[in-house]
C-alpha cells in the first residue's frame, strides 16, 4: 500500500482515485469545497461528477491541501490547467521533502506555449523529485464503472514511468503503457481537444459521418505536424495519445469538448455553451495555445486557424467548416511525406 495524494476531485480526479483505491493505495482526495469533500467522506459520492458511483472506503476526502499532502511522496494532479500555477504554489508551501507529480490534465499554456510537465518543473523547482505524464482514451464516466480502459505513461526518468506504471496497473480493467516520446503524448493528449470542438461543431451542423470523419483524419495530421515540429515521434501520434484519444474524445457524448462543440454547432455564443456546461472546457484555452504557437512556428493548422476564429473572433461556425472544404487542393499524403522526411532528417 502506498499513500497518493489526488490533488482535485472533479470526474478525472475521483475516477483515478478508485483505481488507486482498487489497487490497495491509500488514496487523499483534495477538493478546494468543504461540502464536496463532506460529501465523500459521509455518503461516498461525487454526485456532481459521478452520478450513481460509490466510492471505495480507501478514498478519504481532504479540504485542507497541507493535511492531504502531509507524508506523501507521490502526488496526482488533476486540476483544469488553468488552476495548475496556483494550486502548485499553494503546494510547495506545504513541502518539506521533494515530490513525484503524476499530472492528468491535458493543454497548452497560452502565451508561454508550455506543456503541463514544463509548468510544473518551473514552479516546483526542487521540491520536484520526477513529473510523469498520464494520457490516453479514458472517459471518467467509464473509468468509474470499471469499463475496460487502456492509457499512456510517460516522463523524462523512464524508471519513474515504469513506477507510475506499477501504481495505475489494475489487470481487470485499467491497462498502462509506457512511451518515452513526453512531448508526443502531452501534445497529442493536449491538440485532440481542438479537432474534439470542431467535431462538435461539424455535428450541431447536421454535416454528418463523413465530415466528422474528414475532420479527425486531417486533425490528426495537423497535431503531428506541430507536434513533430517540437521534437515529438511521428508515431507516437499512431497510438493510444494520439488517434485513440482524438477517437474517443471526438464521437463520444461523454466527451465536453465534443458537447461544447456540438452547442457552437447549433448556435449557442461561446458563453453561453461555457456556463451551461458546468465543467472547464480545455479545449477552448488550448486553441488559443496552439494558435499562436502554429503562427510563432510557421505550421500549417488550418483546422485550429478557423476553430480559434469561431471561438474569438465571432465566426458563423457554418462559415468556419465551409471554408475548411474550400481551401487549395493538395495530395493527401503530403503531409506525412514531409513529417516522415523532418523525422529522418532529424536522427
Amino acid at each position: 500500500m502506498e499513500q497518493v495524494a489526488v490533488l482535485g476531485a472533479g470526474s478525472w480526479g475521483t475516477a483515478l482515485s478508485m483505481v488507486l483505491a482498487d489497487n490497495g493505495h491509500a488514496v487523499r482526495l483534495w477538493g478546494h469545497r468543504p461540502e464536496q469533500i463532506k460529501e465523500i467522506n459521509t455518503k461516498r459520492t461525487n454526485e456532481k461528477y459521478l452520478p450513481g458511483i460509490e466510492l471505495p472506503e480507501l478514498i478519504v476526502g481532504y479540504a485542507d491541501l497541507c493535511q492531504a499532502l502531509e507524508n506523501v511522496r507521490t502526488v496526482v494532479l488533476a486540476v483544469p490547467t488553468k488552476a495548475i500555477r496556483e494550486v502548485l504554489g499553494n503546494v510547495r508551501q506545504c513541502l518539506k521533502e521533494p515530490i513525484m507529480i503524476v499530472t492528468v490534465s491535458k493543454g497548452i499554456e497560452p502565451d508561454t506555449h508550455k506543456r503541463i510537465s514544463e509548468i510544473i518543473e518551473e514552479e516546483m523547482g526542487s521540491l520536484l523529485q520526477d513529473v510523469v505524464v498520464l494520457s490516453g482514451p479514458s472517459h471518467a464516466e467509464e473509468v468509474s464503472l470499471r469499463h475496460p480502459t487502456t492509457v499512456t505513461v510517460s516522463s523524462k526518468n523512464m524508471k519513474a514511468a515504469e513506477r507510475i506504471q506499477d501504481l495505475f496497473m489494475n489487470h481487470q480493467y485499467f491497462r498502462v503503457y509506457t512511451n518515452p516520446d513526453l512531448i508526443g503524448v502531452e501534445i497529442g493528449g493536449a491538440l485532440k481537444n481542438i479537432i474534439a470542438l470542431a467535431a462538435g461543431i461539424t455535428d450541431g451542423l447536421g454535416y454528418g459521418d463523413n465530415a466528422k470523419a474528414a475532420l479527425i483524419t486531417r486533425g490528426l495530421a495537423e497535431i503531428a505536424r506541430l507536434g513533430s515540429t517540437l521534437g515529438a515521434n511521428p508515431l507516437t501520434f499512431s497510438g493510444l495519445t494520439g488517434i485513440g484519444d482524438l477517437i474517443v474524445t471526438c464521437t463520444s457524448v461523454h466527451s465536453r469538448n465534443w458537447r461544447a462543440g456540438h452547442l457552437l454547432g447549433k448556435g449557442k455564443k461561446l458563453d453561453e455553451v461555457l456556463d451551461s456546461m458546468g465543467m472547464v472546457v480545455e479545449g477552448v484555452r488550448t486553441t488559443k495555445a496552439a494558435y499562436q504557437l502554429a503562427k510563432k512556428l510557421g505550421v500549417k493548422m488550418p483546422i485550429t486557424e478557423v476553430l480559434y476564429d469561431v471561438l474569438f473572433n465571432e465566426k458563423n461556425p457554418k462559415d468556419a467548416v465551409d471554408s475548411l472544404m474550400s481551401r487549395v487542393k493538395t495530395h493527401e499524403m503530403e503531409d506525412l511525406v514531409n513529417i516522415l522526411d523532418k523525422s529522418e532528417q532529424e536522427k
